[in-house]
C-alpha cells in the first residue's frame, strides 16, 4: 500500500495488535489470524503481527494494513523487536505494509544499529515503510533524522531507560508530537477506550492496542483479581436496586 493511502487509512483509528508467544494459550498464526479477522469485523483499521507465519495466516484472512514485526529474544542483547537486518528482511519478503523495529541504541547483534538496519533496508527495499520504536524522548530526538516512516512509543515502560513508566504515556507522545510531524504511532499500556482517545488527543497519528483486546487471559486475570478484591472486604457502590 502507497504511503499516502495507509496514512489515509490508518489516521486517528485504531490497529489491533494481535500477538502470542510460544506458551500461550492463544499461541499459533491461525488463531491470530482470526483474532485479525474479529478485530476487523469490529471495526479495526490495521492489524499489528509477529512473526511470518502469523502475518502470512492474517493476510489470506483480513485485507488491512498490516504492521509486522520479528521478535527474538537473544541471550546477551536487550533487543528484541526486529534486532537485526535479516529479522527485518524476513518480514519485508512476507509482504507487510509497515516494518517496525527497535530504534534505541541498545547493543543488539553482529555490531549492528538501528542506522545500519534502515540503511540497508533502504537499499534492498527502497519502499518500504519503516517504524522506530522507541522508549524515551530522548531516544525519539535520536532517530528523527534517520529517516523512519513513522515513530511509536511501544517499547515505553518496557525497557532499563522507561522502568518507571507504569501506565499509558501521556506525557512522552505530547513531547515527540511537539517536536517532529513524523506520524506518532501509540502502543503500550492503553488498557481503556478512554485511554486510547487520550493517545489521539496527545498527538498520536493512530493509536495500537493489544493486550486489552487479544488476551483473554489478562482480560479475565482483570475481573477475577477486582472480584477477589470485593471477597476480601472491599467496598464497591451497590448499583443493584
Amino acid at each position: 500500500m502507497e504511503k499516502e493511502a495507509l496514512l489515509k487509512q490508518i489516521k486517528g483509528r485504531l490497529i489491533v495488535s494481535c500477538q502470542a508467544r510460544v506458551g500461550w494459550a492463544m499461541y499459533g498464526a491461525e488463531i491470530m489470524a482470526c483474532f485479525a479477522a474479529a478485530a476487523a469485523e469490529g471495526g479495526a483499521a490495521g492489524i499489528r503481527a509477529n512473526g511470518v507465519d502469523s502475518i502470512l495466516a492474517i493476510k489470506k484472512k483480513v485485507d488491512l494494513p498490516l504492521i509486522g514485526l520479528n521478535k527474538e529474544w537473544i541471550t546477551g542483547y536487550p533487543v528484541y523487536l526486529t534486532p537485526t537486518y535479516a529479522h527485518a528482511k524476513a518480514i519485508l519478503d512476507a509482504g507487510v505494509d509497515v516494518l517496525a523495529m527497535d530504534a534505541t541504541d541498545r547493543l543488539r547483534p553482529n555490531g549492528e544499529t538501528a542506522a545500519s538496519i534502515l540503511k540497508q533496508i533502504r537499499e534492498h527495499y527502497p519502499n518500504a515503510l519503516v517504524m522506530g520504536e522507541i522508549s524515551t524522548l530522548d531516544e525519539a530526538k535520536n532517530i528523527l533524522d534517520m529517516g523512519f516512516d513513522f515513530i511509536s512509543t511501544t517499547l515505553s515502560g518496557y525497557t532499563k531507560e522507561s522502568e518507571d513508566v507504569k501506565s499509558v504515556n501521556l506525557e512522552l507522545i505530547k513531547d515527540i508530537h511537539a517536536i517532529t510531524d513524523i506520524p506518532i504511532i501509540a502502543e503500550g499500556k492503553i488498557k481503556t477506550e478512554d485511554e486510547a482517545v487520550q493517545t489521539l488527543a496527545a498527538g498520536a497519528f493512530a493509536v495500537v492496542v493489544g493486550t486489552s483486546i487479544t488476551r483473554p487471559e489478562i482480560i479475565t486475570k482483570r475481573y477475577v483479581d477486582s472480584i477477589a478484591k470485593y471477597h476480601e472486604g472491599e467496598h464497591y457502590e451497590d448499583t443493584v436496586r
